[in-house]
């Protein structure tokens, strides 16, 4: 029988968690530098690898605001997440993106370690500086950046309650915790991250499991189509939405 303990792979020895991170962003006694206005900004975290946030058009300070997480693919960095900045305008969410320490994320390479301390950094950051919705936060990305989401995003499944994956190669989660919603999605022909080796698999895995996966094949390669990123992203503002 196929467990959730037995799903975990290549556990690491400290296993990341954001629940921290969210608890120590709602101290009253930590300085907070709001950002008011709608707009791209600098995390301002470290001098050469570092991130941003974006604001929506429409933010208003007294009005939380759904969370994206963006992960970027190999060889890329957070400036891959302002292709998300249309959507986050016409959707209303805020956008957080990183860059990874090396050519791609720590546990795709070793193990968690630099990376996902940086994104807790930029994590309470941001929470600290904008108006978020605590339940509605997400973590997505494409190739190794959906390998991460997956990976991390299952291990964190209390605080990131939604999970988009864009042609995964990876899903090595180093615990599990809560049960995220997900959605995975596929090229037929990827000749990177052939698809029978992965989201085939880890779909039934995941719904083993219980979880609550969406899952779309599409015609062609190694690419995120502009279509099929529009309905994940409306899938998580739609299906987050309190009823």
């Amino acid at each position: 029988m196929l467990t959730r303990r037995a799903f975990m792979v290549g556990a690491a020895a400290v296993v990341p968690t954001f629940s921290a991170g969210w608890a120590r962003a709602q101290d009253p006694d930590l300085p907070r530098e709001p950002a008011t206005k709608p707009g791209r900004y600098k995390l301002n975290l470290e001098r050469d690898r570092d991130g941003l946030f974006y604001l929506p058009a429409g933010y208003k300070p007294e009005t939380p605001m759904p969370l994206m997480v963006v992960l970027h693919g190999a060889g890329g960095s957070s400036e891959s997440a302002v292709g998300a900045f249309p959507l986050a305008d016409e959707l209303g969410f805020i956008v957080l993106a990183t860059d990874a320490k090396d050519w791609t994320w720590d546990s795709i390479i070793g193990a968690f370690g630099p990376d996902v301390e940086f994104l807790q950094r930029a994590f309470v950051s941001v929470m600290q500086r904008c108006s978020v919705d605590k339940t509605r936060l997400a973590l997505t990305g494409f190739s190794d950046g959906a390998s991460y989401a997956l990976s991390l995003g299952i291990g964190n499944g209390d605080v990131f309650t939604s999970i988009i994956a864009g042609s995964p190669g990876v899903m090595q989660p180093a615990s599990v915790a809560g049960k995220p919603r997900i959605f995975i999605s596929h090229g037929t022909a990827d000749n990177v991250m052939p698809i029978d080796d992965t989201s085939r698999k880890f779909v039934p895995r995941l719904r083993a499991l219980g979880y609550d996966v969406t899952y779309r094949e599409y015609e062609g390669r190694h690419t995120w189509p502009p279509e099929i990123r529009r309905e994940a992203y409306v899938w998580w503002v739609e299906g987050s939405k309190k009823k």
